[in-house]
């Protein structure tokens, strides 16, 4: 198993890699369809949306965690 301590770096791989995954598949889709290219072209889109989003949320989700925090109601 992986430490505690690595849990945010954790987090945010596998948040990048499904929301990269996911929104890739419908981008495509929507500016290609389902033509010829279409796999090789989702991939390619993938990796590229991977790159960049897992250092972005690797940043950006202690940001979000605060913001939401301070806007939840204590009970």
């Amino acid at each position: 198993m992986i430490n505690r301590k690595y849990e945010r770096i954790v987090f945010a791989f596998f948040m990048a890699l499904f929301m990269s995954f996911i929104m890739s598949f419908i981008i495509t889709f929507i500016n290609l369809g389902f033509v010829d290219i279409f796999l090789s072209s989702w991939i390619r889109a993938w990796l590229i949306a991977f790159t960049c989003a897992f250092p972005i949320i690797v940043v950006v989700a202690p940001i979000v965690h605060k913001i939401v925090h301070k806007l939840i109601a204590k009970i």
